[in-house]
């Protein structure tokens, strides 16, 4: 095990988070290879009287990766991955990504729902559940889960599956990261890829009012296999974007089918009639479909989420004047299709609320730099005492 402690050279790099908002200091980063390592690390928070927190990822937009003070066990060290093709399973050590999940298991073709951004860890994803584009297919990333391994408070390690300490099993599945820390995942896979039908199509943001109707229906009609999401943004100065569009309102759809590519693209036919301007949606590699929607590092992130059993034109609209008012060229506002798996016969088997939903919206607002704190005006909600809404990790 490796201690990395603020006067070590190494310490800012290991101490930073994906989210550059969260700026906390903690006493000392235990590096752990092993679940050994991890006993040892409770052990001296414990005896130090540390708070403990724990990171893999580190993708955690509330900041629960760290800790002010305290002890963080970092996972990131654990790396294994062992697929096993004929079972259709494969473990992974608590520090791998899902862009090193995915690039693992597709050299089997074999896939589990993952997070949409290729640096997520798997470990935090899956304990908060794990929404992603396959999950109207195979369900949420902790619904693909046979067992986990964990080291407890109080050092003593552990095995969670549906017949090994079943209740704790049952709270992993999106109950949060706070019954011990994970040390290893097993995880059912599906047959899928290497090659699927994916990828982005992009319109011009005067059309985004007729678009999200458009969408809504096109994708409420849509099998299960149709993963997708409308996404309000500011056009990014890429190569494939036409000049004229480059810093403007835009309107983007992510498109994937958990399927045959054939099939795949006869689904797509409909969203490609709305003509968009920019249409990259083909046969590809799905693991390089999964890294398409990577954040750039070093941002400031604000998430939230709302859950939708329709949408209906009057919350369209809402939705659309808000995007025409995004913080800025980073942030975006994101209308996801949920149903199918999300809320089929495993959603009873987790402690996850809202699996119900039909729909999951999320404001992203993201900046390259911190703003300053707008002092509240008087008579409003917030001089008055009313404190703003919690940021959450939204959908991964």
């Amino acid at each position: 095990m490796k201690w990395v402690r603020p006067e070590d050279a190494a310490y800012d790099e290991t101490r930073k988070l994906f989210n550059a908002m969260i700026n906390r200091h903690p006493a000392v980063i235990a590096q752990c290879a092993d679940a050994a390592d991890v006993a040892d690390a409770l052990a001296h928070a414990a005896a130090n009287g540390l708070d403990v927190a724990v990171r893999a990822g580190g993708h955690s937009v509330a900041g629960m990766s760290t800790n002010e003070g305290g002890l963080v066990v970092d996972v990131r060290p654990m790396k294994a991955i062992a697929v096993n093709p004929e079972d259709r399973t494969v473990t992974v050590g608590a520090g791998v990504t899902w862009g090193e999940f995915d690039r693992a298991t597709q050299e089997h073709g074999l896939a589990s729902t993952g997070g949409r951004a290729s640096t997520t860890g798997v470990a935090g994803f899956t304990l908060g559940g794990g929404s992603g584009w396959l999950e109207r297919s195979y369900g949420f990333a902790c619904d693909n889960l046979v067992s986990v391994d964990l080291v407890t408070a109080a050092g003593d390690r552990v095995t969670a599956s549906a017949r090994e300490n079943p209740e704790l099993f049952w709270a992993l599945h999106g109950g949060g990261g706070n019954f011990g820390v994970a040390t290893s995942f097993t995880f059912g896979l599906h047959q899928l890829g290497p090659t699927v039908h994916a990828g982005i199509m992009l319109w011009r943001g005067e059309e985004a009012a007729d678009l999200s109707r458009s969408y809504r229906d096109l994708a409420q009609a849509a099998p299960d296999a149709v993963g997708s999401a409308l996404v309000f943004l500011t056009a990014p100065p890429e190569p494939f974007v036409p000049e004229d569009m480059v810093g403007k309102p835009a309107v983007g759809l992510a498109y994937l089918y958990a399927g045959d590519p054939a099939a795949g693209a006869e689904q797509a036919a409909p969203f490609r009639e709305l003509e968009p301007a920019v249409d990259l949606v083909g046969d590809m590699n799905y693991a390089d479909f999964q890294c398409m929607i990577d954040d750039p590092p070093d941002l400031y992130h604000y998430w939230s989420a709302e859950y939708h059993d329709a949408l209906p034109d009057a919350a369209l609209d809402v939705i659309v004047d808000a995007a025409r008012h995004l913080p800025g060229p980073y942030s975006q506002h994101l209308v996801a299709r949920w149903g199918g798996a999300v809320a089929g016969p495993a959603a009873a088997q987790t402690p996850l609320q809202n699996r119900s939903a039909q729909w999951v919206t999320h404001p992203y607002g993201m900046e390259a730099s911190a703003r300053p704190r707008r002092r509240p005006r008087p008579g409003s909600r917030s001089s008055a005492g009313t404190s703003p809404p919690t940021p959450t990790a939204g959908s991964g």
